[in-house]
């Protein structure tokens, strides 16, 4: 959800805005970190072919894209956007084990999915 949704809703329901809860924006990040997510964007993202799991993102661009920048302090920004990795990973991991608890709890309750060819 970005701030234009959050204040559409809020207007929607009557309600006054509330700063803690609005979204953030890159805008709102400090200029280390917007550069991390900008150079994070660039990488490719790398998923285990079996279980369609997300492994994080593909590193070896990495040096290229800090000297195609002129990255002042690249060791800054590898950091942040290590941290930007972690959080995506934990969160894409939390989904996917959301979504197979949801699904054993679906087969375990005997519910079944009846489909029918039908033409006409």
């Amino acid at each position: 959800m970005d701030v234009d949704k959050y204040l559409l809703i809020c207007e929607q329901l009557g309600e006054e805005p509330d700063p803690q809860k609005m979204p953030l924006e890159l805008s709102d990040f400090p200029a280390e970190i917007q550069v991390a997510f900008f150079l994070f964007g660039y990488l490719e993202d790398n998923w285990e072919g079996t279980s369609g799991t997300y492994m994080g993102k593909i590193w070896t661009q990495m040096e290229y894209l800090f000297e195609l920048y002129n990255i002042d302090e690249p060791k800054v920004t590898a950091y942040f956007m290590k941290l930007i990795e972690s959080i995506i990973i934990n969160h894409r991991g939390r989904e996917q084990s959301n979504r197979r608890k949801a699904a054993e709890k679906k087969s375990a309750s005997g519910e079944k999915n009846f489909t029918h060819n039908v033409k006409g």
